[in-house]
C-alpha cells in the first residue's frame, strides 16, 4: 500500500466519525417523539376546561371596619387622702369592698376640734339669750340700737365660729365621694397622715370607658354615637360599645385622634387597665352586593369579573363602591341570583369552558 492510499483511508475514517458524531447529537422525530407530541397535544386540550369554585350573588350587609388597639378606663378613679394632717384613729372599709357616695371610710384624731366646738355651742347658748333680753329692753326703749347690734354681732359671729369648728372636723373624716370599689390600703390605724399622703383607692368601673386612637384619616368617621365591638384576652365574647367623646385635636406626635367609648360593664366582668382589641364599624350598608375581593380582576383601569353562563366563563365589568380588607361593595354590573366564578381567576379567559366544584 503507497503513502498516498494510506493517508487518503486515514482522512475518510476521520471525516466519517466526525459525520457521525454530529449525527448522533441531531434531535429526532421518530415515533416515540411524535406519539409524546400527540399526548402532549391531547394534554393541552383537555387542561382547556378548568374546574373553578362560584358563588350565587345575594344581597345582606357590608360593613367598613377599622382594627385598632386600645385601654379598658375607669369611669372613674381616685386616690383617697385626708385634708387634714392628724393621727389616724380608725379605719372604717374593708379591701376590695363596694362602698357608697359619702360613706365614712377613715378618721384622723379630732378631740381638740370638738372639745372647741362643745365650747363655742355652750357661749352660744348665752349669746341667744343676751340676744333675747336686749331685743325686749329694746322694744321699752331701755338700751339703745347700738348696744343691740352689737349683741347680734357677736352672736353672728359665734355662729360664724361654730361653722368653722364644723368644716374643720369634716377635714378629718375621709368619706367617699362617689359609688366604687376599694383597693388596697396603704395606711394603717395610729400613722401620722398629711394631704399628701393616699390612704387608698377608689375605683368605679361600672360603665367601663374604652380609649384608643384613630388614624387621621379617619377623624371625620368617627362621631359620637359610632358603634364598635371589642375583645380581651381570656373571654371569647365580643363586647359592644359607643362613641361618647373624641379629642378636640389631633396629636401631632403620632398623627393620631383619641377616641373613647363607653361599655355598660353592668355584671362587672371586665376590670379596667386590659388591653382590648377593636373593631371599629366605620360605616354600614343593608342590602347591598357584596362580593369578594379576590374575584375581582383589574383590567386595563376597569374592574371585572368573570360569571359562569351555560359552562362558559363571561366576563363583566363593575362599578365597584365601598371596599373592605375581604369583601367589595358591587354598585353595577351583577345582579341577585348570578353565578359568580371566585377562583382561578387569573386564568379565566372569556368563553372558557369550566366546571363548577363548589357553589356557594
Amino acid at each position: 500500500m503507497n503513502k498516498k492510499v494510506k493517508w487518503g483511508l486515514i482522512v475518510f475514517i476521520v471525516v466519517a466519525l466526525a459525520v457521525w458524531g454530529v449525527y448522533s447529537q441531531m434531535p429526532k422525530q421518530n415515533e416515540e417523539l411524535s406519539q409524546a407530541d400527540k399526548v402532549e397535544n391531547a394534554g393541552s386540550a383537555k387542561k382547556k376546561v378548568l374546574n373553578v369554585n362560584a358563588l350565587r350573588v345575594k344581597k345582606g350587609v357590608i360593613t367598613d371596619e377599622i382594627m385598632v388597639t386600645g385601654t379598658l378606663l375607669p369611669d372613674e378613679e381616685v386616690d383617697l387622702s385626708f385634708e387634714t394632717s392628724g393621727q389616724v384613729v380608725e379605719i372604717l372599709f374593708k379591701e376590695g369592698a363596694h362602698v357608697k357616695k359619702g360613706q365614712l371610710l377613715a378618721k384622723v384624731n379630732d378631740k381638740k376640734l370638738q372639745a372647741d366646738l362643745r365650747r363655742l355651742q355652750v357661749q352660744l347658748k348665752l349669746a341667744n339669750d343676751r340676744v333675747y333680753r336686749q331685743r325686749t329692753l329694746l322694744q321699752h326703749d331701755a338700751v339703745s340700737q347700738e348696744a343691740y347690734e352689737q349683741v347680734k354681732t357677736e352672736l353672728a359671729t359665734l355662729e360664724a365660729d361654730i361653722d368653722i369648728v364644723k368644716a374643720q372636723i369634716e377635714l378629718t373624716e375621709l368619706r367617699a365621694p362617689f359609688d366604687g370599689v376599694i383597693g388596697l390600703r396603704q395606711i394603717s390605724v395610729g400613722a401620722y397622715a398629711s394631704p399628701s399622703t393616699v390612704v387608698t383607692k377608689l375605683t368605679r368601673f361600672v360603665p367601663l370607658k374604652v380609649e384608643f386612637a384613630v388614624p387621621e384619616r379617619y377623624a371625620r368617621d368617627i362621631k359620637k354615637g359610632t358603634a364598635l365591638d371589642f375583645t380581651v384576652d381570656g373571654f371569647l365574647e365580643t363586647f359592644p360599645a359607643k362613641v361618647y367623646a373624641k379629642e378636640a385635636v389631633i396629636d401631632v406626635a403620632t398623627r393620631t385622634l383619641t377616641v373613647r367609648a363607653l361599655y355598660d360593664n353592668k355584671n362587672g366582668l371586665l376590670t379596667p387597665g386590659r388591653y382590648a382589641s377593636i373593631n371599629l364599624k366605620k360605616d354600614e350598608i343593608k342590602d347591598a352586593i357584596a362580593i369578594p375581593a379576590e374575584a375581582v380582576v383589574p383590567e386595563m383601569g376597569k374592574d371585572k369579573v368573570f360569571l359562569y353562563k351555560s359552562g362558559k366563563a363571561q366576563p363583566v365589568e363593575l362599578k365597584l363602591g365601598l371596599r373592605t380588607e375581604s369583601q367589595v361593595q358591587v354598585l353595577k354590573g351583577l345582579s341577585v341570583g348570578d353565578t359568580l366564578i371566585t377562583s382561578g381567576t387569573l386564568q379565566l379567559r372569556t368563553g372558557l369552558s369550566v366546571v363548577l366544584d363548589k357553589v356557594e
